[in-house]
């Protein structure tokens, strides 16, 4: 018998897991553990939460269409890891790895816990769409490349070369374990928060309307990607973040979905910048602490309160936070000039920032928001100069000259004309081009 436990991969298909319990021909228990150290202090009711709780309700849908059986569980993983190998003929503990600091730190500890009962613990490969794993050797470099150019021109070499497709494996395959030890499943019940939680989404949103996203992004907005997707106002952007960052549809999916299509180079440049990031966490050590070794004294969180509410004065920065406030959702060319304007012109630290849309974006990841906030704040690898700041007017009359999204968010300013609906208000909470020179300058000096 095995134990299967998903993580970032709430789906039924193509998980390298399943390809590989397929070969054991054996039973399993098929395990989600709700982990109160994830889901605590109210994460469940947030935007990403809600997402989650979508993805899980949709997996469970998935199980039960199969007339499979998933189990869900809250608590330690370890210990209920540890209870499940001491009530069942368990051999095997199978997950996919991940990569940020507290998922290491519950792996080593899952790890122990399970060689130490005597146990094979078994982590595989599943979340990147390069097997970041063999890429190193691919490579041929002693050192983690640091830039993203040559990352890619070698990443795509070895897509060409050494990529593995989707598995054709799915839960139909696999045998689950039906009941689980009752006095365990009791000890590790969901609490009535988090079962309401779970259980009061109104929408099935995992596999098919993953797959519904994708197909219609393929259909309708592949081919104009590369020149549309910065347009903010219409949204020409795939939309299937929050499926991928929870793993209801794999990186591969949306890679092979559009190979060969017009459009899919621009395409195919953002899932490597996806495993740029994801590579970064793997292998560059400073990846999750640059706080701890930069010194950000010179910052201050004055301003952060007014950029979280959306009430800056600038129009695209309220206009953004608004929506990402009441929706969970922000274009990715604004999630760049409201962490930019942030982190530079309002000389608030990035963590912050980061902590604020860990919340309240609904396709959250801790692994490629971390990445997105180092680079807008000049830290990290491959990250903006410290000297390039988006000016928000500029980046506002650029990709939306006729201001439909500022008014579609902020209506009260619908009655502005075309050009003034770009400009910082009289009531703007800092003047554009002093606050750009004074972060220059400080930047210098953190960064020296």
């Amino acid at each position: 018998m095995y134990l299967f436990i998903h993580r970032k991969d709430l789906r039924t298909s193509d998980l390298r897991a399943f390809d590989y319990l397929r070969g054991k021909d054996t039973e399993g228990i098929h395990l989600l553990i709700i982990d109160p150290v994830l889901t605590g202090g109210g994460r469940l009711n947030s935007h990403s939460g809600r997402n989650f709780a979508e993805q899980v309700a949709s997996l469970l849908h998935s199980y039960a269409n199969a007339g499979k059986e998933l189990h869900i569980l809250y608590g330690d993983p370890v210990q209920i890891t540890e209870a499940l190998l001491q009530a069942h003929p368990i051999d095997e503990v199978v997950v996919h790895a991940d990569y940020t600091p507290y998922s290491r730190s519950r792996d080593e500890r899952l790890q122990l816990t399970v060689r130490n009962m005597g146990r094979h613990w078994k982590p595989l490969f599943d979340v990147p769409l390069a097997d970041l794993e063999a890429f190193p050797a691919f490579s041929r470099r002693s050192e983690p490349y640091k830039v993203f150019t040559p990352f890619y021109r070698m990443w795509s070499s070895y897509m060409l070369q050494s990529y593995s497709p989707m598995g054709d494996a799915a839960v139909d395959h696999l045998t689950t374990v039906r009941e689980i030890n009752g006095k365990l499943a009791s000890q590790f019940a969901l609490p009535e928060p988090v079962a309401g939680a779970l259980g009061g989404t109104t929408s099935v949103g995992g596999a098919m309307k993953s797959t519904d996203a994708l197909e219609r992004f393929v259909r309708e907005r592949l081919a104009a990607y590369a020149v549309s997707r910065d347009a903010y106002a219409e949204d020409h952007t795939s939309g299937i973040a929050r499926f991928l960052n929870t793993g209801a549809i794999s990186a591969r999916q949306a890679y092979e979905a559009t190979q060969g299509l017009p459009g899919a180079e621009a395409w195919l440049r953002q899932l490597a910048w996806r495993d740029f990031y994801l590579y970064q966490a793997m292998y560059h050590e400073d990846y999750f602490r640059y706080e701890q070794l930069t010194d950000l004294s010179p910052l201050t969180d004055a301003y952060l309160e007014a950029w979280a509410t959306g009430a800056t004065g600038i129009p695209i920065i309220d206009a953004a936070m608004t929506q990402l406030n009441r929706t969970g959702q922000m274009p990715n060319r604004l999630r760049m000039v409201t962490a930019m304007f942030l982190t530079k012109n309002l000389l608030c630290p990035f963590m912050l920032g980061e902590q604020h849309f860990r919340i309240h974006l609904s396709d959250y990841d801790n692994t490629l928001n971390r990445g997105g906030w180092l680079w807008c704040s000049s830290l990290g690898y491959d990250a903006a100069p410290y000297f390039r700041i988006m000016n928000p007017s500029t980046q506002s009359r650029t990709h939306d000259p006729d201001g439909d999204y500022i008014r579609r968010w902020l209506p009260h300013l619908a009655h502005l004309s075309d050009k003034e609906i770009h400009q910082p208000l009289s009531n703007a909470i800092v003047d554009l081009k002093a606050s750009r020179a004074r972060a220059i300058d400080v930047y210098k000096t953190i960064l020296k």
